[in-house]
This record gives C-alpha cells, structure tokens and sequence, in this order.
C-alpha cells in the first residue's frame, strides 16, 4: 500500500512520519507545501501517478485561527479546496483520502459530547472553511474517512504546550482561561489511530465515514496548564481567567469535547487519556517550534 501524507512538516504528518519508522507494512511518502501544493490539481495528479499511490491522509491545512479572519482566501483555498483536489484524485484513482477535521465545525453551545452526526455551526472563518473542506470530500464521490480532533499538541511544531513550557520558564505568573472546555489530543495518538486504521482497510471497500478522535477526559485550558507547569517541575503559577478577558477575533468552542465512541466501535481504536498523552510528549525530545496555542 502506498500512502502520499501531505502536510509533512506539520504537527501530525511528523508524528505520522515517526509512527512509519516504526511499521515496515506501509509504503510512504511525504510532502510538504514546497513540494506539493494540494490545491494544484495537475500537481496532485502527477504525483499520485508517479508513487502509484493508494492512500491519501491529508494532514495541510490554515490552521492560524484568528488570521483566518483576515485572510479567508487562503484559508478557503487550504482548508476547503485542498481536500477537494485530493478527494477529485483520489475518486478518480480508486484511493482512500483520509481527511483531517476540527472541533470548530461545532459552535461549542453542547452539554455533552459532540457524535459525529450532530448538527455543526462552524464558528469563524477557520471552523467554515474546514466544514466546507469536509463536505466537498462526501460530496467527491471518493473513498474517504474524516476524523475530526481538538486541542492538538505534539513535541513537533508550535502548540499550547510548548508555549506554556516556554512562558512557564521565563514568568512566575501565567493567565489562562478556564471557561472554555474539551479534550487534549496527543498527535502521536491520532497517528497511531489512523495506522491502526490502515491496517485494517479492505481493499476494493468504498467507505465514507466520518470520526471522533481526541484523547479521553475532559479538563478546561486551565486544567491543562497546570498539568503541564507540574509535569514541567515548573514554579510558574497559572491563574484562570474568562474568555472576556483574553480578547481574540474569533470565539472558540466553550465545550468541545468529542465522543470516540464510532471510532473505537468500528475499528477497535485504543484511546489513551489525556493526562498518559500529555506524559508522554513531555518525555519526547521537544522539536523547534511554541509560538502558537495549537488549535486543531
């Protein structure tokens, strides 16, 4: 099986890449922005025709949430044209795309867990144009599985927790809000659930399904900041403050945490807890990057 991983560079398409190492079933290849462009559509073809390539896990995307608001265009191209690019191509070779999604297609106004079927009201220009990405790979006609996560970090790239482990070094104070509630997802979990996926595809199956996957628990921006500041040995004291008092273009979800009950029915996904997540990246090498909160 030949798998093309756009967004190589990126949070997941690195712990993806990390997760290959350790696989020798799967055939791989990576690209990023400087070697592919998935909204350039001769680009993609000529590509896939050349590695012969089975699977599509599209891990590009405009991910600068509060930028978005001002520079929809390429938001839209990225997050909403890419995937339609990858899915027409995917379609016409008989591959699987699979497409990664945020918990921002949901207005975050919920009381429980967020399933896949719930209605979405994408908040910004971020959350609509991945909504509209997501449709144009049902609408596409291809082979495909979204999976939608949240609050996603890694030892690779700029994230939350490496911006709280930078500031927490340099402050004795931090400000952070407690109001907005979800779910932390490891990336190094959502590669290793998506290889577990692959593993188990049939071949010549036309699926079309759409996921969940976070780590489990809940805890609020907070939460996780304290845990980190601990698991960190760091002195740094984090005092929770409401969304009014950090100002931001964009509102983020005050609920967003998502039910993984479909991904580990139908596939039988492992899904660790946040705090065995959190754990573990910060015993990982911490790669370059922490200037960012991370949104998924």
């Amino acid at each position: 099986m030949n798998i093309l991983v756009t967004g190589s560079k990126g949070q997941l398409g690195s712990e993806i890449r990390d997760a290959a190492m350790l696989d020798g079933g799967l055939r791989f290849f990576f690209c990023d922005l400087a070697e592919l462009d998935i909204t350039d559509r001769d680009a993609v073809v000529r590509m896939c025709e050349r590695d012969g390539i089975d699977v599509i896990i599209n891990c590009a995307a405009y991910t600068a949430v509060d930028r978005a608001e001002d520079d929809a265009d390429t938001a839209m191209r990225v997050n909403r044209d890419g995937p339609g690019v990858l899915a027409e191509c995917a379609r016409e070779r008989g591959a699987l795309l699979l497409q990664v999604s945020t918990d921002y297609v949901f207005n975050g106004e919920s009381s429980v867990p967020y399933r896949e079927c719930d209605e979405v009201s994408p908040l910004g220009v971020y959350g609509q144009s991945k909504w509209e990405g997501e449709e144009l790979v049902r609408r596409s006609g291809a082979s495909y599985m979204i999976f939608r996560t949240s609050w996603l970090y890694s030892a690779h790239g700029n994230n939350f927790v490496k911006t709280m482990l930078r500031l927490g070094a340099e402050r004795d104070e931090l400000r952070v809000v407690f109001d907005q509630v979800g779910t932390p997802c490891y990336a190094a979990d959502l590669a290793r659930a998506l290889m577990h996926v692959l593993e188990r595809v049939e071949p010549g199956v036309n699926y079309a399904a759409t996921y969940h996957f976070s780590n489990e628990g809940v805890c609020s921006w907070y939460d996780f900041a304290v845990m980190i500041m601990r698991l960190g040995g760091l002195g740094c004291r984090v005092v929770p403050i409401e969304s009014s008092e950090f100002p931001a273009k964009v509102t983020r979800p005050h609920f967003s945490v998502l039910n993984k009950g479909k991904i580990k029915a139908d596939w039988g996904v492992d899904v660790p807890h946040w705090m065995d997540g959190l754990e573990r990246m910060m015993r990982a090498p911490l790669a370059r990057g922490g200037a960012s909160r991370g949104d998924a």
